[in-house]
């Protein structure tokens, strides 16, 4: 196979993920004045319902195919027996969430004014499991990915205008959703055949992979419950209008995080690789480049989501959504934790086989999340949702980093890495300083936010070259040496 350039693979992650940026930017300001709160509150109760039994669908199949096939994608006739093993246990585990789906709509009578909306949501499972987006993953087909969904976004986003018109067409807006997030899946199916020759195979030792998939299938399953558990117990706790509130705050949350999710995920499958085959020089230089990338980006967006928090929330969704404001600022401090966690979680403890650490982190994280949720939700509401989200990602981030600390030790001791961290907070404190002056100078909120971003990009990049942060020293003399000829 051709080596990628991680870098290219990054921009064009980036570009998917601005995209999948922009297209709520550009619908949700929309859907969130055509659509009363509480049919928002009814398509995100849905939405929230199916993930679990999407869960169950994907098991943990596509954390342990990128991590193994990765060391196959040179051979065709291997990485095809494979394939063929992984998409069997795929179609198996997409019939019994099916199942598990109809019983649960049968026997909970809450669930039944939400039937609809379930099934249209549902179609997800079967086009994921058909989709096999770990084929692309394995062979870093970015630019694949980029245009297949930019194309479906764009579709989508004039369905949107066409068929949603009136307070009550949160269905209408389901179905589109489904159409754009899964619908390019069954280009897929029929595009894998250039990677890959798939067939249905139930002859190889099961153990061997039910074992590993089943274990990463329980730390996904924690990590889904501390993170759609809010949903889901702010709508049976509380109501629609509450739940509609929360996924203002939860959409933007996820934006954010996205973005950088997009840079994590190109790194996935070269670690694994590099792990996998005992390259364990290389591993680390991209291990290190990458947590430092982490830091220098993570942080400041999370500063800036917290000074903004009011703008954004009147810019996307609109005053009557005005409330989502404190909850918003809450979940923002999550961004580091989660952004870290799943550094360690991806990159170190699963290529280095550790996914039962992994598991007991993400279980304990989970039963804290929902422990406190009894306690918070009924005071604080959506805000007590989002306390505890905070305090979640908080919990596992740091038992993911006790279980691999032989590993991570080297970068976060490193004299230089913390004389890095030290010179992202201090440049971070003017982008506060910059954002109180936008708040008490600007009147106009899309103003406000034009002059916050804009100086704070400036200030903050040249303060980190001032106290000679490493990554902005490197990212510098790249751009100048490539624009000087």
């Amino acid at each position: 196979m051709k080596k990628k350039s991680l870098g290219i693979n990054a921009l064009l992650n980036s570009l998917q993920s601005l995209l999948n940026l922009i297209f709520p930017i550009v619908t949700f300001p929309y859907i969130s004045r055509t659509l009363s709160v509480s049919g928002v509150g009814k398509y995100n109760f849905s939405n929230s319902i199916v993930s679990y039994f999407l869960l169950i669908a994907t098991l943990g199949i596509s954390t342990f195919a990128v991590r193994e096939g990765a060391k196959l994608r040179n051979d065709r006739h291997a990485f095809s027996e494979f394939a063929s093993r992984i998409f069997t246990i795929s179609l198996i585990s997409m019939l019994v969430s099916y199942v598990l789906l109809f019983l649960t709509l049968a026997l909970f009578s809450r669930l039944h004014e939400y039937i609809t909306a379930t099934l249209i949501f549902s179609l997800q499972i079967v086009l994921t499991t058909i989709g096999t987006d770990w084929v692309y993953i394995i062979f870093e087909e970015y630019g694949y990915i980029t245009t297949r969904n930019i194309i479906f976004k764009f579709l989508s986003i004039i369905l949107l205008f066409v068929f949603i018109r009136h307070s009550g067409d949160y269905l209408n807006y389901a179905a589109i959703t489904v159409f754009a997030s899964a619908g390019s899946y069954l280009l897929n199916f029929f595009h894998t055949k250039k990677f890959c020759d798939l067939k249905i195979n139930f002859n190889f030792n099961w153990k061997s992979y039910l074992a590993p998939i089943l274990t990463i299938f329980v730390s996904t399953i924690a990590v889904k419950i501390y993170g759609s558990s809010d949903t889901t117990m702010l709508g049976l706790m509380k109501n629609n209008y509450v739940v509609g509130i929360y996924s203002v705050s939860t959409k933007i949350y996820t934006m954010v995080g996205a973005l950088w999710s997009a840079i994590l995920a190109v790194t996935i499958p070269r670690l694994a690789m590099l792990m996998g085959t005992k390259q364990y020089k290389k591993y680390h230089e991209i291990l290190d480049q990458l947590i430092n990338l982490l830091i220098i980006l993570v942080i400041p967006a999370l500063v800036g989501l917290i000074m903004l928090s009011k703008e954004i929330v009147l810019l996307i969704a609109g005053q009557q959504y005005l409330r989502s404001t404190s909850s918003l600022a809450i979940l923002s401090l999550a961004l580091i934790f989660s952004a870290l966690n799943g550094l360690f979680y991806q990159c170190v403890l699963i290529p280095a086989k550790r996914e039962k650490y992994a598991m007991w982190s993400t279980f304990v994280a989970a039963i804290v999340n929902i422990g406190l949720n009894f306690v918070m939700i009924p005071l604080l509401s959506e805000n007590g949702a989002a306390i505890t989200t905070v305090l979640a990602e908080f919990t596992t981030m740091s038992l993911d980093l006790y279980y691999g600390w032989d590993i991570l030790s080297s970068v976060f001791t490193s004299k230089q890495n913390i004389r890095n961290i030290v010179s992202v907070l201090i440049s971070c404190f003017a982008i506060v300083v910059l954002c109180l002056i936008g708040k008490n100078f600007i009147e106009n909120s899309i103003l406000r936010i034009g002059f916050d971003v804009m100086s704070s990009v400036i200030v903050y990049t040249g303060l980190l070259l001032l106290l000679r942060n490493s990554v902005a020293k490197k990212f510098h003399s790249e751009f100048k040496e490539r624009f000087s000829h």
